[in-house]
């Protein structure tokens, strides 16, 4: 009967647009009891991509109001379930799997829960979140590194930020799993930006706008890609991602998904006779676009994101970020609704 209400879960997540798929040894039972009690499991259940009233899900869960409204309000402080306010009522959805209930992890990631979660992610569960258009994040491209005439709205990622009003800072989830396993890597760890676009109720991880895009720059000299929600409207936080720990840059390097990410529509070009073969590119690109060939770095378009971290750091400026042309250019959905809609559809789940 327990193992019912977790098989229920995982049905549920998988038919958010995001999607929680199976894999063979069907880790993902022993990865969601580590997360959810039996109780919290059964009512999770319940829950699909709208929000709801605890009283309708408790009606359907056959509970207590009372009872499902504590365990509904329990779980979105942890962040495994979404909530609002409409009139005063409060709301509930279930959150995905990522991005969402793995990342509310944060605080309980332990050498166990990141075993469960590496063991899903290498059976299958990368690949059958992260191939399905479009793609959960985008990569936007560093500061300076466009074309001020070229850059488009939602690829300025200092305006994006600018136009917030409040911040926050978190280590990155997926540096924390890697370390728990024994790879940890020498990448910042606390730079994890998530901002709104009002002021909120003060929080442990608070910080300044000055702060926030002094990590953005930490970051960029770093040499990290920064993603984002793959929205044009309703972008809410930056992540600052290394190919050695990142899921989705995994996703390229290690486990055979070419395109887990929605690229930016730039591209690396490198002038062969400014080029002086110092190899500062091809350190930092995160996805092994750039090769030496012949005493000159050489870009493979094909694999290249668009993040700019070439250009920015080339001591003889031999690199720039080029705009595609228009057939390749790629707007991402309008807003977070539209997306759901977009990738419903493509796994051919549409309502």
């Amino acid at each position: 009967m327990i193992d019912q209400a977790y098989e229920r879960l995982a049905e549920a997540l998988d038919r958010l647009p995001n999607g929680f798929p199976r894999t063979p040894s069907n880790v993902e039972i022993p990865l969601l009891k580590r997360i959810f009690s039996p109780e919290e499991a059964s009512l999770s259940a319940y829950l699909g991509r709208e929000m709801e009233p605890a009283a309708a899900i408790a009606e359907r869960a056959d509970m207590p109001l009372d009872a499902a409204s504590a365990t509904l309000i329990g779980l979105a402080k942890r962040g495994i379930l979404w909530y609002d306010k409409q009139d005063g009522i409060r709301r509930f959805r279930l959150a995905p799997f990522v991005v969402g209930i793995y990342e509310a992890q944060l605080y309980q990631m332990d050498e166990e829960l990141a075993g469960l979660a590496e063991q899903y992610f290498v059976d299958g569960g990368a690949v059958g979140i992260m191939r399905p258009d479009p793609a959960l994040h985008r990569v936007i491209p560093t500061q300076g590194s466009v074309n001020a005439e070229w850059i488009l709205p939602y690829d300025d990622v200092r305006n994006i930020l600018m136009a917030a009003k409040s911040y926050s800072v978190r280590d990155c989830i997926c540096r924390v799993q890697r370390a728990q396993l024994g790879h940890p890597c020498d990448y910042p760890l606390k730079v994890c930006l998530i901002f709104r676009p009002s002021m909120g109720a003060p929080g442990q991880d608070d910080i300044s706008q000055e702060e926030a895009l002094a990590i953005l720059d930490k970051s960029e000299k770093a040499g990290l890609v920064h993603t984002v929600n793959n929205v044009a409207e309703g972008v809410y936080y930056v992540c600052n991602c290394c190919g050695c720990c990142c899921a989705f840059l995994r996703g390229i390097n290690e486990w055979g998904i070419e395109k887990t990410l929605g690229v930016a529509n730039y591209y690396a070009a490198i002038d062969p006779d400014t080029c002086q073969n110092c190899g500062t590119c091809i350190e930092r690109c995160q996805v092994n676009a750039i090769t030496e060939d012949d005493g000159i770095s050489v870009v493979d378009r094909a694999k290249c994101i668009g993040c700019g971290l070439c250009v920015t750091e080339c001591p003889d400026e031999a690199v720039q970020l080029m705009l595609k042309p228009d057939a390749e250019i790629i707007h991402p959905p309008e807003n977070f609704p539209a997306w759901e809609q977009q990738r419903l559809r493509n796994r051919g789940m549409t309502e």
